[in-house]
């Protein structure tokens, strides 16, 4: 069996249909969510699904060699995914998870990444600059913001109607349709 460990800082979207996309399988289970905030919808949807939860405090803490070690160690994680966590991840977490960390940003990859690129702020400036497309990047981390090796990526078309709002909709159905796919395939290979 498979374990992963879900990091999410906000409503927990993806998570939700990640671990629905999961719960029934016999060969991958979502152990574990991960947050930094604690008013946080994702905590909500671990209880839902009888999964353990980890409200992280202080950045200190995240960085703690000690972490990385009761992931593996205590929780026995495989892959650790990134579904909207905000924290750059530490070199030590990195280290003991070499390629089993993945993150999903929402625009096509190297455009439109990097610090203080998330949300809604991404799609403003997609539709600022005036994109003909958009899209989902599902990617390895490294210790820099959004510049992991690419695993997949999937687009979207823009109109001269698209709003953030519009845009971020379209970015949510293609999030929740192959997020999870992804990563069966990352776990499978």
């Amino acid at each position: 069996m498979k374990r992963i460990a879900i990091f999410a800082s906000g409503t927990g979207t993806n998570a939700r249909e990640i671990i629905k996309y999961f719960k029934n399988s016999n060969t991958i289970k979502v152990c574990l969510v991960v947050c930094n905030k604690q008013e946080a919808g994702v905590l909500n949807i671990a209880d839902e699904n009888g999964i353990a939860s980890l409200l992280l405090t202080t950045k200190s803490d995240f960085s703690d060699q000690n972490f990385a070690r009761n992931l593996k160690q205590h929780h026995q994680i495989d892959l650790v995914v990134l579904a909207g966590f905000l924290w750059l991840i530490p070199s030590n977490l990195i280290e003991n998870f070499p390629n089993q960390i993945v993150n999903i940003h929402p625009a096509l990859l190297p455009n439109y990444g990097g610090k203080g690129m998330y949300g809604d702020k991404v799609h403003k400036a997609v539709i600022a600059n005036g994109e003909p497309e958009s899209g989902i990047t599902i990617h390895y981390v490294n210790e820099n913001y959004d510049e992991g090796a690419i695993i997949e990526q999937y687009k979207v078309q823009l109109t001269s109607a698209d709003t953030p709002e519009s845009l971020s909709s379209k970015i949510h159905k293609l999030e929740h349709q192959y997020f999870p796919l992804t990563i069966q395939k990352v776990l499978e290979s």
